[in-house]
């Protein structure tokens, strides 16, 4: 069905992510402005609805996972686009958070190090124990 066929009544049963999609699947890809202003004009609410509820729509749009913000800002339906045309990484940025990644590694493997060099300097030679006498239980009530 049409969401211009749509009475208000019908409009206001629906979220305002049911009624983005509804839009989205109609006209395509659109600004988050745009969308916003569709609803409220459709839903008949106030404009002050607009610069009170802007950033609560955006998030709703973020964390609903039929959505997907592309480069140039517009929303569409993530059922019309692969993944490679969502995400395109910088494979020199991301050689050099490989790198940074290592250096951190080793870092922190050194600070390891320097905790532990205090621990390296103990003998662990058997001269502890040489005046250690074993005693049986009955010796022990001789002693006493």
């Amino acid at each position: 069905m049409s969401i211009k066929k749509m009475s208000k009544e019908e409009l206001e049963l629906l979220s305002n992510k049911d009624i983005t999609n509804l839009l989205l699947e109609e006209k395509g890809r659109q600004t988050t402005p745009d969308l916003f202003k569709k609803i409220i004009k459709l839903l008949e609410l106030p404009e002050s609805t607009f610069d009170n509820k802007i950033g609560d729509y955006y998030t709703s749009l973020t964390t609903d996972k039929r959505f997907i913000l592309l480069e140039d800002g517009t929303w569409d339906l993530r059922n019309r686009h692969t993944s490679d045309k969502i995400i395109k990484v910088d494979e020199d940025e991301d050689e050099d958070l490989e790198e940074l990644d290592e250096e951190q590694e080793e870092e922190e493997l050194d600070d390891f190090d320097s905790i532990d060099s205090d621990e390296d300097d103990i003998d662990d030679s058997d001269d502890d124990l040489k005046d250690l006498v074993v005693l049986d239980e009955d010796e022990i009530g001789e002693t006493e």
